[in-house]
């Protein structure tokens, strides 16, 4: 599949199938639609909007792949957002560091993904979303829950089983959540969610809500039935319910490319008639820009979105991860788009703040993560009674 670039048309040819996207601000919000073969050429809300043939498709009169390419302004955060952004992210980055610490310590036990490296997604929706719109996620969720405001010290506490948790200790690291957040889970089986994200949309929908639901998942769980029944029931009911993947390249230890048949998922959405987006998920700008504008699309009524930031994770699957199928001069590329990092950047580019306020703000994070540590450490264990308490049958 290749853009088709118009004579005069100031725009480069981009070929999807290539997993990387090299330029920063660059989103695309594809809407797959059957026309005429012809070329399209117009202007919608300062986007370019190119046609491209979807060799996938059939059918006499072909289809094309409608691709917006926004004119990224890095203000349409403000200057508060993007401290704000910037201090959260930190606070994400240092508060997964302590985790594995605590996990080697065996303080914490179980299971531990750790989302270093993609906390540009989890920020850019905090900030796209609505505070009473619903969030869902799959286990890597230490992150995405700090985003939506949770509490880093009852996080702390859950992550070491103590009953001040946000699941009382019960749930530990893959199954936090906050109903008065809306935020639903983290959830341990892969996939599990996604028909629960179309479940809140379709309530939404049906009391006349105009909540938008975000899913968040893996790329690993695009070649699950739930996946597939859940984007097509949202596409038949016309759901307000975001998709994004957060594609880091790997489904546990297996490639994108070595699981799915297509390695292009932005095509998974095709079949079920819904717009998509590809953006750089270390972006915060772009990312933030293609969930704020797949809320309104969803909040509009006009049905579901989807969205696929590719990103990398700089840590292994979980804690128990060797990392056989992949080298360290990978890593170490891929650090080099670290998504803190390029915020960092961009903020003293802008001269939104010097490196001293920007340090000051990194300290701050850190201090936090560590007054959570002591509250988690100062909890108390659950008793043998709680074993049957919130049990339900």
């Amino acid at each position: 599949m290749r853009i088709v670039q118009r004579s005069g048309d100031n725009v480069e040819d981009m070929m999807p199938d290539d997993p990387h996207i090299s330029k920063p601000h660059v989103s695309i919000w594809a809407e797959f639609v059957t026309i005429s073969p012809i070329h399209i050429s117009e202007t919608r809300r300062g986007h370019t909007i190119l046609a491209s043939w979807c060799a996938a498709a059939g059918g006499d009169s072909g289809s094309a792949q409608r691709i917006l390419q926004p004119e990224t302004n890095r203000m349409t955060l403000t200057k508060e957002q993007q401290l704000g952004s910037y201090r959260l992210m930190w606070l994400i980055r240092r508060f997964e560091e302590k985790c594995a610490e605590l996990y080697a310590a065996g303080d914490i036990g179980g299971f531990l993904h750790l989302y270093i490296g993609q906390e540009a997604i989890a920020a850019a929706a905090q900030f796209a979303l609505r505070e009473d719109d619903n969030l869902i996620t799959a286990y890597r969720d230490h992150g995405v829950a700090l985003a939506r405001g949770l509490d880093p010290n009852r996080i702390m506490a859950e992550m070491m089983g103590k009953t001040t948790g946000v699941s009382k200790g019960k749930g530990g690291s893959m199954h936090l959540a906050d109903v008065n957040k809306r935020f639903w889970g983290g959830y341990a089986v892969v996939g599990g969610h996604l028909p629960l994200a179309a479940g809140f949309a379709l309530a939404d929908q049906y009391n006349g809500d105009d909540r938008v639901t975000l899913c968040m998942l893996g790329d690993g769980a695009s070649n699950i039935g739930y996946f597939h029944e859940s984007l097509n029931l949202s596409g038949v009911w016309d759901l307000p319910v975001i998709w994004m993947i957060e594609n880091n390249e790997y489904g546990m230890g297996t490639a994108v490319d070595r699981a799915s048949a297509s390695s292009d998922l932005l095509k998974k959405a095709a079949p079920y008639d819904m717009p998509a987006t590809r953006v750089d998920g270390n972006d915060l700008f772009a990312t933030y820009e293609a969930i704020q504008e797949a809320a309104e699309y969803c909040r509009s009524g006009k049905g579901p979105a989807f969205i696929e930031a590719h990103t990398y994770r700089f840590r292994g699957h979980s804690m128990g991860d060797p990392e056989r199928y992949r080298s360290t001069d990978e890593i170490e590329e891929r650090k080099a788009q670290d998504p803190i990092e390029r915020l960092g950047s961009a903020i003293l580019r802008d001269e939104l703040a010097d490196q001293e306020a920007l340090d000051q703000l990194a300290e701050s994070a850190r201090e936090e993560v560590e007054l959570a540590v002591v509250f988690g450490h100062e909890s108390p264990l659950p008793a043998q009674e709680d074993l049957y308490t919130d049990v339900y049958v």
